[in-house]
């Protein structure tokens, strides 16, 4: 398996491990925790982003040296740009394009907004959080 290909899978299991826990985690929040949508949200968005820096920092880019506060802030910004991204596919199709069932919202927000943010996240931390030096020939730099 080439290395790209090898980067591409160790990201795909360690966000859905860090998606596992953040869906987990909201629904604990917000069952039996009882706390509100959004402080719930908050929590476990925090969570999964965490879970999802160790596991590529300890795993799939175990290779670079990315040490101290700044690259989990920077990796939470990217996470909080690939949110907004599937905020904005959520808003210009229900408010912009009138697409307003649950499917369509559903479509907007957790396919193509994911998909979108997905790219945005990987393309952010592999070259904005776990930059690795003399990187040659990447599609990302």
């Amino acid at each position: 398996m080439s290395t790209d290909r090898r980067e591409l899978a160790g990201f795909a299991a360690v966000g859905l491990l860090a998606y596992a826990v953040d869906l987990a985690l909201f629904s604990a929040l917000r069952g039996p925790a009882a706390l509100g949508p959004l402080t719930a949200k908050s929590l476990s968005f925090v969570a999964g982003c965490t879970v999802a820096y160790l596991g590529n920092a300890r795993g799939t880019y175990r290779h670079t040296r990315a040490t101290g506060v700044r690259p989990y802030a920077v990796f939470v910004a990217v996470n909080l740009a690939g949110a907004l991204v599937q905020l904005l596919c959520l808003a210009v199709s229900h408010y912009g394009l009138g697409l307003t069932s649950q499917r369509a919202d559903t479509v907007s927000g957790a396919v193509v907004g994911m998909a979108l943010a997905t790219v945005l996240r990987f393309w952010g931390t592999r070259t904005l959080v776990f930059r690795a030096e003399g990187r040659v020939g990447s599609w990302t730099g």
